[in-house]
């Protein structure tokens, strides 16, 4: 061991010192050790309490600096604790969306990223990296039903970058003056209206506008209506613009709908011939729905994992879909979601890797990396320049769990969310499952007064404004119930779900509750706590609820 004043202590041996090693564990151990201490597995959030109102993070503003001189790093990791008091925690009880549990092998692989931070720009930087990301990339090809050895990809900072990265290639699909030249002025892209944001967002950052994202209307099963795509392509071409983008959304954020690849596929096909264009680029943004494609070669009668009839019936309507993925001209992975990685770990997949020369930067604008003699793997046509080894730790999962694995674990959860669905409906008559079309591990809850249009009539078209927003009010209720006890079960909602017609002709979105099945600590078991106490909250909105 050094002596305090040396600067090497802050870092790991470069021999493998057995006394440096037994430190650094020293460390880790009171890391992991303190955040057990925290835990409470019969609520949410880790123990200790953080207000978080008023001037809080003012007050953070005026008291934080750096100090003069270091602390020791057992005071520090004091701090590190102190900052996850009250924090959010996968327990039973955790049910928002899309905040998955790190798993242990996914923890491990972006550990063995961290201990030689090698740079996945060029794999002269980064060698442990690159040959994981080429590996992950072939085994996710694979499985979806690319050819592996044409497809290509990388990862990137979640499914905004896939999104995003798929819009870029589209255009230069087009116009490959494009990257030079700038983007033209007619280009349009296409995504269900539920849809995730990020497509907005990468409307604007390419230059495009989001006046030019074509929102297509979403039928009751929240996927993409074909037949509103085709008129809508149609509308654009003959105003003389060109559709060279479609986002596919292989498992809504919210109520996990799937659109149909297939569908879209030919409609697009039909509308490039028709209108003598270029097909538009299609991506799947499969960020979370992508890992049930671990069940499309599952022979569902055979059964070998002798899953429940209940989830072999959601399985079938799954698998009917995820088939298809191979349709799409690219894709996405957020392993960060149902691949069980640490935060930022997705990858950007796509069917024909010879489209990302297209992004490619001349030579002589890489001086750095790349074009050499030495190094054969260099991600110029990424957006990022320097890149995270994240590939390992999907590398890690996939080899630790296997197929096998995921089944199981995606097959946990739809279990759990067919029986809260049973629940649900036999305990809760204020309450209607907003997403019944749906099978997946989310499930929308929508409450009504005890008379007056449900569930049914407000997507048939048949209630007033005034009634559907009364309902909304009725709902945020809720949402605010809930709110306050999230440390005791926390779920998840949103203000946006299957824009409905009212019987004046204007549009309004329904609000719902959420119940996503993402902990792996959530049993069948626990539903019908869980459903008492949803059940006991809806009772007292209701009864508190002035109803006009």
């Amino acid at each position: 061991m050094h002596s305090k004043s040396d600067v090497r202590d802050w870092f790991p041996s470069e021999d493998g010192s057995l006394l440096q090693r037994k430190r650094i564990m020293e460390l880790i151990e009171q890391m992991i050790s303190g955040v057990d201490e925290l835990k409470n597995p019969e609520a949410v959030n880790l123990k200790g309490e953080k207000r978080r109102d008023g001037d809080f993070y003012g007050q953070l503003v005026a008291q934080s600096q750096i100090p003069y001189e270091g602390a020791p790093m057992k005071e520090v990791n004091a701090e590190l604790l102190q900052l996850l008091h009250g924090h959010p925690y996968h327990t039973k009880y955790f049910f928002t969306n899309i905040l998955p549990m790190a798993s242990i092998p996914g923890i491990l692989g972006m550990l063995s990223a961290m201990l030689v931070n090698g740079n996945n720009l060029w794999d002269v930087y980064g060698p442990a990296g690159a040959e994981a990301e080429v590996r992950v990339m072939a085994m996710m090809s694979k499985l979806v039903g690319y050819d592996a050895g044409t497809s290509g990809g990388y990862t990137t900072w979640g499914g905004q970058g896939a999104i995003f990265s798929g819009l870029r290639i589209a255009i230069a699909k087009y116009d490959p003056n494009a990257l030079k030249h700038g983007v033209p002025d007619n280009l349009y892209a296409f995504c269900s209206e539920l849809a995730h944001y990020s497509l907005f967002k990468s409307m604007e950052a390419s230059g495009i506008g989001s006046d030019h994202l074509i929102k297509v209307k979403a039928l009751s099963d929240s996927s993409m209506d074909v037949a509103d795509l085709r008129c809508k392509l149609a509308a654009v071409a003959v105003g003389g613009g060109v559709p060279v983008y479609i986002v596919a959304t292989t498992g809504t954020t919210d109520a996990m709908g799937i659109d149909n690849v297939l569908q879209i596929r030919t409609v697009a096909e039909e509308f490039s011939k028709q209108f003598g264009l270029p097909c538009p680029h299609i991506h799947a943004d499969s960020a979370l729905g992508g890992f049930f494609a671990v069940f499309n070669d599952y022979d569902l009668e055979k059964n070998t994992q002798q899953f429940s009839p209940g989830v072999i019936g959601m399985l079938t309507s799954i698998q009917e879909k995820m088939r298809h993925l191979s349709l799409a001209d690219s894709m996405c992975f957020d392993f960060q979601k149902l691949g069980q990685t640490p935060y930022v770990s997705s990858l950007f997949l796509l069917k024909n890797a010879a489209d990302l020369g297209l992004l490619e930067l001349d030579a002589d604008e890489t001086p750095y990396v790349g074009h050499r003699g030495y190094g054969e793997y260099h991600t110029g046509y990424t957006l990022e320049c320097s890149r995270m080894a994240s590939s390992i730790s999907m590398y890690s999962s996939l080899l630790a769990f296997g197929v096998e694995g995921y089944q199981r674990l995606l097959a946990q959860f739809l279990e759990v969310n067919l029986q809260f669905r049973e629940r649900l409906v036999a305990e809760i008559p204020e309450a209607d499952i907003a997403n019944p079309d749906n099978p997946g591990i989310s499930t929308l809850i929508r409450i009504y007064p005890p008379d007056g249009p449900r569930f049914a009539e407000e997507i048939g078209g048949s209630s007033s404004w005034g009634v559907i927003e009364r309902n909304n009010q009725l709902n945020e209720r809720l949402f605010e119930k809930l709110g306050k006890h999230r440390d005791r079960m926390f779920f998840g909602d949103t203000k946006k779900h299957l824009l409905v017609k009212t019987v004046e002709g204007r549009q309004i979105p329904l609000y719902v509750s959420k119940f996503f099945v993402i902990s792996p600590h959530t049993q069948p078991e626990h539903v019908p706590e869980i459903v008492h106490y949803l059940k006991e909250c809806i009772t007292q909105v209701c009864e508190q609820f002035v109803y006009q």
